[in-house]
């Protein structure tokens, strides 16, 4: 079965070279015809892994071909995550599946709402990679993608297609816990890291903020996942950034190159659910009204 693949960025352009390697058939699903115009003057996807540059000249194609697709792997940004959907369904076959690679949470409902027929797999990864040119990844660090589907919680069979691509992977009966986990961890680092104009690392010089967000991020997980979600939170975060010291976040890298930010689908996200559950995360709350102030500041979208 083709995978076809939506958003041939970072962690989708990882997928995909590493899908083809392997010879499974992969279609990539480009934007518009411009940007179909330019991956075939380029040739096809560049990965770069170590010293070592390999094309792969995988087919692609625009929303509006006429293909059906049985198999989508989703790897856009959240905030495009529904529309992206919208402009495919008309070609999601009855049986379709959809593995769905976005930051935070929320973008996963809208999805599914739209393609209420298919089966949505959540996906969480620490995989690192990102582009250094056009349809050019650069694979920065080993990892694992845990993916699960908690209406449907049995494995679908091609998990062997993701063993045979070298594509770490784990089938996780609590997957909404892991993007709990991922969301709060997100929370605690990225919008420190735009506010206080740093890398990662630099949030060393923090100590008393990221440990105040941390206890109310470790509260609101106790209400919202499974108690273990909530366990060694501030460990971990400072584990995080202490590992990934000289990396900029990937919300600072979207404020700085003047691009719209997942705010919605982390850091407001995790507000709406404070608010639901009654819990008075005073700390949190103030933390989103200054990365939205700062977003304005710079004519960025809010939300």
């Amino acid at each position: 079965m083709t995978w076809h693949v939506l958003g041939a960025g970072s962690l989708g352009g990882l997928w995909a070279a590493r899908l083809a390697r392997a010879g499974l058939p992969v279609r990539l699903v480009l934007r518009d015809r411009s940007r179909l115009t330019s991956y075939r003057r380029l040739g096809g996807l560049t990965l770069v892994e170590g010293q070592q540059a390999n094309l792969y000249p995988i087919p692609a194609q625009t929303a509006d071909d006429a293909t059906p697709i049985s198999r989508l792997l989703l790897a856009c940004k959240a905030y495009d995550a529904e529309d992206a959907v919208a402009s495919l369904a008309p070609r999601l076959t009855a049986d379709a599946e959809l593995i769905l690679l976005q930051n935070g949470l929320g973008s996963q409902d809208q999805v599914a709402a739209r393609v209420p027929r298919a089966r949505c797999i959540l996906a969480s990864s620490t995989e690192g990679a990102f582009r250094d040119g056009d349809f050019r990844v650069v694979f920065a660090g080993q990892g694992c993608t845990w993916l699960g589907c908690p209406p449907q919680p049995a494995a679908p069979h091609w998990l062997d297609e993701l063993q045979a691509s070298g594509i770490p992977h784990q089938w996780s009966a609590d997957i909404l816990g892991r993007l709990w986990r991922k969301l709060a961890l997100n929370c605690a680092i990225n919008p420190l890291t735009v506010l206080h104009d740093c890398r990662n690392g630099g949030l060393a010089a923090y100590p008393g903020e990221v440990a105040t967000l941390c206890d109310e991020l470790a509260e609101l997980l106790r209400h919202c996942a499974p108690a273990a979600a909530a366990e060694n939170l501030q460990e971990e975060v400072e584990r995080v950034i202490q590992a990934t010291a000289a990396n900029y976040s990937s919300m600072y890298q979207d404020v700085a190159q003047g691009r719209r930010t997942e705010i919605a689908y982390l850091l407001d996200h995790a507000c709406a659910a404070a608010q639901r559950h009654k819990l008075p995360l005073a700390h949190l709350h103030n933390l989103q009204q200054r990365l939205r102030a700062h977003l304005a500041e710079r004519g960025l979208p809010t939300r």
